[in-house]
């Protein structure tokens, strides 16, 4: 599912672009679907994230959330499943992880900005990374709209970025933006450098993020705490694994 090429870039960036892999009509459906939820959770949206003891943020000021999207329809199984997005978790982590949580954030407008962080508590020793993660753009990233940055090749530091910046919301010198249209996938080893920018649109930059950990690790979403009969039924043995809820 990975050339050779692809695995080496995303090894030496801590990032990847795996290209378009949702349809115009695709990503159409999945933001008809993201609204209707919105509609029907109003002020509970997200709330799963408030029971989450392993989410740093689970209430952000300046973006919408949800949470939970596992059980929330068949649409969303595309998310955690795909072939490409799996080896390219595999490549980072290894064969052992599983999904921590799928969650929907969507930067508003004049808000977005998050300090440069990492996903894990500290710096990684002899590579053995724990987290990675898989953005799907729902909207096209542009340079003003709250695309996420990355500080590529900053998963090998053993350095944290409170520890080595004096500011983390300011720009890193050495930052690059995700830029690309609607249905593109990007994997980042969620140990290098990341946070979103200000979206200085007048319009939501939406995105799904599907976030994988070793399997040693908690959950950011107990899987087996909230997974209904009917997603069991649907997604079989094979999506059971990779919730860690058999």
């Amino acid at each position: 599912m990975l050339s050779p090429e692809e695995k080496y870039f995303l090894e030496e960036n801590g990032y990847l672009a795996l290209g378009q892999l949702l349809s115009n009509n695709e990503v159409a459906a999945v933001n008809q679907k993201i609204s209707d939820l919105m509609n029907s959770e109003g002020e509970n949206a997200g709330s799963e994230l408030m029971e989450s003891k392993y989410i740093r943020h689970p209430k952000e000021e300046g973006a919408d959330r949800l949470a939970d999207l596992v059980n929330k329809g068949e649409i969303f199984d595309i998310f955690y499943t795909h072939p490409r997005v799996l080896a390219a978790i595999e490549a980072v982590i290894g064969h052992n992880y599983k999904l921590s949580s799928l969650n929907y954030r969507a930067a508003k407008p004049g808000k977005g900005l998050q300090k440069l962080h990492v996903d894990w508590k500290n710096t990684v020793v002899n590579g053995q990374y724990k987290v990675c993660n898989s953005i799907w753009l729902l909207d096209d990233f542009t340079p003003n709209n709250g695309a996420t940055r990355i500080v590529p090749g900053t998963h090998k530091l053993n350095l944290l970025p409170d520890d080595g910046m004096e500011d983390t919301l300011k720009k890193h010198p050495d930052e690059i933006l995700i830029q690309a249209p609607a249905g593109s996938v990007f994997i980042f080893n969620s140990h290098v450098w990341h946070g979103g920018t200000t979206n200085f649109t007048d319009k939501d930059r939406r995105s799904i993020h599907s976030y994988f950990c070793s399997r040693e690790l908690p959950q950011q979403i107990d899987q087996k705490k909230y997974i209904t009969a009917e997603t069991k039924k649907r997604i079989g043995l094979k999506g059971e694994h990779i919730l860690d809820t058999l």
